[in-house]
């Protein structure tokens, strides 16, 4: 197909971050969808509700009381074999905690959104990983976009993941509340067409309506009966994930003309010092950092983490062979340790041969801004540590007071 044809088949919309989801899922044709709004994932809620009720979308909206509640009316959707969605964040997803698991461990290919918030108190509404991050021993594949137009196209690609036999696992869709949620920026929306042929509905095997081979779950397991192996086989399934991860970017790109990573994304880092490691919004920042200082003959790439579950350990180790330092941006933290992100890299580097130095920073917690200076400032003061004794001085708090 010519490129002029194929733009033809495309259209390009202004649109939130929210919005952006919200037309992925119309596209991805989901027929049940149940949320309990909550900011600042309303927008999503209310543009899928408008969908609705315009005929543009043909499902089922069911509003309920809570978000514990939208999870477990998913959860039954999907056991009858639609294609399913739900979004939340923050306080919500931690009311939502008891059916997240529930959701997992069924095998539900259910995509949500999180449209990142900070968990209070002090209340608090801005940006921050913490919602999210906290649930990565759940048994979702956890997919962090950087931009409106990657959002988009996760929400698409997540059920091509989630649906494939070999994962059969839910997938968050990990948005910055704010930043990305109510910003707006140009988004490509691909041909309907196109979308069916790349994500075709077949319903899963284990589904609960089918009076020929009925099934029954959730029942009580015994020490000496099938939960471990019923947990292995998610662990199993998770490692399955990072190909289809891999393998579902590949086909988009051939497809759309886009790719946003597999399961991470490599900018100037063949040649890198130093390394920024990133996830979210901060990633498309510090790509601008590093062009900055290659101007001034810095020798720095940039890294953006997208997939937090399943980890991609084999292609961190692969990009740390080549550096000196990789310094980590965590916009969560665990108190008494850091970032997650930090932490799961060290740990990943552990008796790694040859292993860089790895530099600690919290940033940008409760929606604090972290701007391009301070990215900069930041990468200089790796090639400090480097010149003077090698060894970080533990967590640098970017822009604390």
């Amino acid at each position: 197909m010519s490129k002029k044809s194929e733009a033809e088949r495309m259209e390009t919309l202004i649109l939130t971050g929210n919005h952006a989801v919200a037309y992925a899922v119309k596209m991805a044709r989901a027929r049940f969808i149940s949320c309990y709004p909550i900011t600042p994932q309303t927008g999503i809620v209310e543009k899928l509700s408008e969908f609705i009720l315009n005929g543009e979308l043909e499902a089922v909206f069911v509003p309920v009381e809570s978000e514990h509640s939208a999870m477990a009316a998913c959860i039954g959707a999907s056991l009858t074999g639609v294609r399913t969605f739900t979004a939340t964040c923050s306080h919500g997803l931690a009311y939502m905690h008891e059916m997240v698991h529930w959701a997992s461990a069924t095998r539900l290919p259910i995509v949500m959104a999180v449209v990142n918030r900070t968990i209070g108190p002090p209340w608090n509404i801005w940006a921050e990983h913490g919602d999210s991050v906290s649930q990565r021993d759940t048994g979702w594949i956890q997919l962090y976009t950087s931009n409106h137009q990657e959002a988009f196209d996760t929400v698409i690609q997540a059920y091509k993941i989630a649906e494939d036999p070999n994962v059969l696992l839910p997938v968050m869709v990990c948005l910055e509340g704010f930043v990305i949620s109510h910003t707006a920026q140009p988004v490509i929306l691909p041909n309907q067409e196109d979308v069916d042929s790349f994500i075709p509905h077949e319903p899963w095997r284990h589904i609960i309506v089918d009076v020929d081979n009925p099934i029954t779950h959730g029942n009580l397991q015994m020490p000496e009966d099938w939960f471990y192996e019923f947990r292995f086989l998610m662990h199993r399934a998770m490692d399955a994930a990072k190909e289809k991860i891999v393998r579902c970017s590949i086909e988009f790109e051939k497809i759309f003309g886009r790719n946003h990573g597999h399961l991470v994304e490599e900018y100037k880092c063949d040649d890198a010092d130093v390394i920024l490691l990133s996830m979210g919004s901060l990633a498309d920042q510090a790509k601008v950092a590093v062009d900055v200082l290659r101007e001034e003959g810095y020798k720095v790439g940039a890294l953006k983490l997208r997939a937090f579950r399943p980890f991609p350990e084999e292609e961190l180790r692969r990009v740390a062979k080549r550096t000196k330092c990789i310094v980590v941006v965590d916009r969560n933290l665990s108190p008494g340790k850091g970032g997650a992100l930090a932490s799961e890299l060290k740990a990943t580097l552990y008796g790694f041969k040859g292993m860089p130095i790895v530099i600690e920073c919290v940033a940008g917690l409760g929606g604090r801004d972290v701007t391009l200076e301070e990215e900069i400032g930041l990468l200089k003061q790796a090639f400090r540590v480097m010149e003077e004794d090698g060894e970080p001085s533990g967590i640098i708090w970017l822009g604390l007071k």
